[in-house]
């Protein structure tokens, strides 16, 4: 089975913001990405707005509403964000203040699973696809299916930054354990974060995994090879 790709563009709009201008432009990238492979383009809008603004959500649900995957947090920034944008999908993912980017999976207190559900149940009655970010842990994969997601996405942070080879094998187990587990659970299941040319073979080798979403690496190769080539390298790795 040939994995998707999801390309994130977020990084494509922090330069954008670096002189707050008009280039580059999200939407450009965004086709860019399509053409060149990907399957999806993502974007993690946070509340912020540091890079992605929801201005550029609405023009890239609008000229690409099948294939836009949206990043959000579980919050009534987020939640309105996603009602009025309507991408094809989205993934509740934590934020914290301060974070240059985020930093593990979603942390199920009683209070977030409340909070998540109402917000899942008011996604779908638009018919959008929702994603849980979490940690490879089977807790979290049993609360995810507990409260009606249709994906999770498995935080690859951790292997991503093993220091070691036993390390990093410990931690391909683990990613691999999760997604029989997501899948028995009726869970389809993505992965990323933290993932690259050079580590990203490994955790497409694991079964079950449909989609992987990659951004910083792929826009910063893209600063040496061009947005096509960097895309098509990593579709062709996958």
């Amino acid at each position: 089975m040939t994995l998707k790709l999801g390309v994130n563009i977020d990084h494509v709009a922090t330069l954008r913001q670096a002189r707050r201008a008009s280039r580059p432009d999200p939407l450009d990238a965004g086709a860019i990405a399509l053409a060149s492979g990907a399957d999806f383009v993502v974007v993690h809008l946070r509340k912020d707005q540091r890079h992605i603004h929801q201005k550029d959500v609405a023009n890239l649900c609008k000229l690409f509403p099948k294939q836009i995957h949206l990043e959000c947090a579980c919050s009534d920034f987020g939640e309105k964000a996603a009602l009025t944008c309507k991408p094809h999908s989205v993934c509740i993912v934590p934020e914290l203040p301060g974070e240059v980017t985020t930093t593990g999976g979603l942390n199920f207190t009683p209070a977030v699973q409340k909070r998540l559900f109402k917000m899942i149940e008011k996604l779908h009655k638009k018919h959008i696809l929702v994603s849980l970010f979490v940690n490879p842990v089977a807790a979290d994969l049993r609360i995810a299916a507990k409260l009606g997601a249709d994906v999770v996405e498995l935080c690859t942070a951790a292997y991503s930054q093993a220091k070691t080879q036993k390390q990093a094998q410990k931690l391909l187990q683990e990613l691999t354990l999760a997604a029989l587990l997501a899948q028995e659970l009726g869970l389809k299941v993505h992965a990323g974060h933290g993932l690259d040319y050079h580590n990203v073979l490994a955790v497409a080798d694991i079964g079950g995994i449909s989609c992987m979403n990659i951004g910083f690496a792929i826009i910063a190769r893209s600063l040496f090879t061009g947005l096509p080539a960097a895309v098509e390298e990593m579709k062709n790795l996958l």
